[in-house]
């Protein structure tokens, strides 16, 4: 999802060479593998992107390696970056969200020595030279639509998605499944935000959740991107209720209104997967949850007391939800994938 997101300010601007973009200067001064990172948009202050980078300094220097990331601002410089990136001929190149898909085909299939690392998406047809680094974005729904069914008074939750999609229905059934497992008796109402610009449209994100609230419902499960979620955020302060974010920490967004985050750990993926494909566990698909630690709830984390998070003022729920993600990872519970179905 966020990898969907676009940042507000850009933090390099040292221009890659032929590109469109901001790139940042290589960093690390080891003899060991270069790796490059492309974002789809400027890193700026986008959570999501930070821990991309931040997973690309930790890769060079578990490795004494060197790192460098080209910054792209739109369609045009995503592909103009992938190809100043592989006539950089790094070791391992890193792309960040679905907006990669046709132009890493095309350069993997023109370029079958040059490594990729594809993360939070997938090329449709496999190459032995792309890694794809996937979400179960499901599982930590599922946990925080638990806290949402300990935490809701009117037994009715809800979701603003993006759009209505095998894909994107990840952050609503689960979040509903995740209530009714707490409180049979909760209901789970999805809006979707559709159009021509779902992913950053929080008139409409603000609209469908109050039509929410104005159905009961007390706590919404905000999967709209980071632009579009300001927009529930801004309609769940409105009609007092609660609301929840993706991808990384947006509490302080709305300090007081959102209850907790799924969090899609860019860092731990990208780490680990540069390390598979520099030991020579190349091309395959690897798949993060709750129990690989690529997803998990800012509730969950150990600085939860300082995200500005309600739900660190309910150290009761997240007990429970603790024990309900150790069922996950011990395999007692298994979420299922609505994309699957």
């Amino acid at each position: 999802m966020t990898a969907r997101l676009v940042g507000l300010l850009v933090v390099a601007a040292v221009l890659a060479a032929g590109c469109n973009a901001a790139a940042k200067s290589p960093q690390g001064s080891g003899d060991g593998p270069s790796i490059v990172l492309v974002t789809p948009s400027p890193v700026g202050v986008n959570d999501f992107l930070k821990l991309a980078v931040t997973g690309a300094e930790n890769a060079a220097k578990a490795h004494d390696g060197t790192q460098n990331v080209y910054q792209s601002t739109d369609p045009a410089s995503i592909q103009q970056n992938v190809a100043a990136a592989v006539r950089d001929k790094p070791d391992v190149i890193v792309a960040v969200g679905f907006n990669f898909a046709d132009v890493i085909a095309q350069q993997a299939a023109q370029h079958p020595d040059q490594q990729f690392l594809f993360v939070d998406s997938c090329t449709e047809k496999p190459f032995k030279n792309v890694t794809c680094a996937v979400f179960r974005e499901y599982e930590g729904v599922f946990l925080a639509g638990a806290e949402a069914g300990l935490l809701t008074r009117s037994g009715k939750v809800g979701a603003v998605v993006a759009v209505d999609a095998p894909q994107f229905h990840r952050y609503s059934d689960p979040f509903g499944l995740g209530a009714r497992k707490v409180k049979p008796a909760a209901t789970l109402s999805p809006l979707y935000i559709g159009g021509a610009n779902p992913f950053n449209d929080p008139g409409r994100a603000k609209e469908l959740t109050a039509t929410l609230a104005g159905q009961g419902v007390d706590l919404v499960m905000g999967a709209a991107s980071a632009s579009g979620n300001l927009g529930v955020f801004e309609a769940a302060k409105e009609h007092g209720i609660l609301a929840f974010g993706v991808d990384a920490n947006q509490c302080p967004a709305s300090p007081g209104q959102v209850v907790d985050n799924v969090i899609k750990r860019t860092d731990v993926v990208i780490t680990d997967g540069v390390d598979a494909i520099l030991s020579g566990k190349r091309g395959e698909t690897r798949s993060y949850g709750v129990k690989e630690e690529g997803i998990s709830l800012t509730g969950l984390q150990p600085d939860v007391a300082t995200s500005q998070c309600v739900i660190a003022a309910h150290p009761d729920v997240l007990a429970q939800v603790g024990k309900l993600r150790d069922e996950i990872n011990a395999g007692t519970i298994t979420v299922d994938d609505p994309a699957a179905a």
